[in-house]
């Protein structure tokens, strides 16, 4: 019998686990078995009891979870103390960049480990269910709009009262991709005004059907990849963007920023000239903080206040909903797993000529 397991995280930079309690039951019921590390989900609330009855086996240690388990499963890619623990042959399951992880990558290799980031699944319809990037990214835009309305010191709605009528917070969305599109919708249900812009095209008619207004460059040029992406823009294209951008934000109360290229740094898009110019009390929430950001002066886990306009951005703003995203993150890993695995057979079928393995396999 196939042996899945996980270990916990470091705490101090990932709240996530890989497996909840519903999942192990559904694990089981595929016929795997499951083994995680002692108190394995203890800091969100889930004892291992929960575990234990739908079926998991709790191991003692770390290392112990390593040597019982041909798959392993993990939010982050391996530490480099973890690499010594896992077993030749087995198969890492993840959710990391190739990129930012080569030395680790190149080291697990020479042992005959199969590596799966799921950063790299293909943007095709049977790999909706396993898709990570848009489950995870749909909680970051919800709460990067809850984290910044807490933050901004005025009301959102309209308000209409006796003393006078305090008008709607105008919010800019940067960047319509899944992240955006959930972070215009939450803004929307709470009385703001929203506008959104992307390098995208088609991202307009999905912008107004979330009640937004799309901001287009005159002119513009459609940037989208063959896998549903954004992708570098020109010059020209650019110089049209900022100065759309300089006079827009002069109206703004709230930017949430979200523009990511995968595998590269963030482009900046608010520019330091931008910032000078907007309105004291305007707040820029930087989700693309961890990866460089969109606006200047964007630093990881600060409020930067700059003339009266602050800029914060989080590393991991999925830790203030970790429960949420180990939810969906457990469910998009056992959908990943059921493709892998061969029912039939009661093996893992590494199948190139399936897309979803194919892309996802780190060479």
């Amino acid at each position: 019998m196939i042996s899945v397991g996980s270990v916990k995280e470091d705490l101090a930079t990932e709240k996530r686990v890989s497996i909840t309690p519903e999942s192990v039951k559904k694990f089981t019921n595929l016929g795997l078995t499951i083994n995680l590390e002692k108190k394995y989900a203890e800091h969100l609330g889930i004892n291992d009891e929960d575990y234990k009855k739908n079926g998991a086996n709790i191991n003692f240690s770390k290392e112990e979870v390593f040597k019982q388990s041909e798959i392993i499963l993990k939010v982050n890619c391996l530490s480099n103390d973890e690499i010594s623990f896992i077993k030749n042959k087995s198969i890492l399951i993840a959710q990391f960049d190739p990129n930012t992880n080569k030395d680790i990558i190149n080291k697990l290799i020479k042992n005959d480990i199969k590596i799966f980031s799921l950063n790299l699944l293909p943007r095709i319809t049977r790999a909706q269910s396993m898709d990570v990037l848009s489950s995870q990214s749909n909680l970051a835009g919800y709460k990067a709009v809850i984290e910044s309305f807490a933050i901004f010191e005025k009301a959102i709605p309209m308000m209409m009262t006796a003393a006078g009528t305090i008008p709607a917070a105008k919010i800019l969305v940067i960047g319509a991709g899944v992240a955006g599109l959930q972070a215009i919708a939450t803004a929307k249900r709470m009385g703001a005004i929203v506008f959104a812009t992307d390098v995208r095209s088609v991202a307009k008619e999905q912008v107004e059907s979330l009640g937004g207004k799309f901001l287009t460059v005159e002119g513009s040029e459609n940037l989208e990849t063959e896998g549903g992406y954004a992708k570098e823009a020109s010059e020209e294209f650019k110089k049209k963007q900022e100065d759309l951008l300089s006079e827009t934000l002069k109206k703004i109360d709230i930017v949430i920023c979200t523009a990511l290229i995968p595998g590269k740094k963030a482009p900046l898009i608010i520019k330091e000239n931008m910032i000078k110019n907007m309105r004291p009390g305007t707040l820029i929430y930087d989700l693309a903080a961890a990866q460089g950001g969109n606006a200047a002066y964007t630093e990881v886990d600060k409020i930067v206040n700059k003339n009266g306009v602050k800029i914060m951005g989080e590393k991991n703003i999925l830790n203030k909903l970790p429960i949420s995203a180990s939810n969906l993150y457990a469910k998009n890993l056992f959908n990943f797993i059921s493709n892998l695995y061969d029912k039939k057979n009661r093996k893992i079928n590494i199948n190139l000529k399936d897309e979803i393995i194919k892309e996802t396999l780190v060479k």
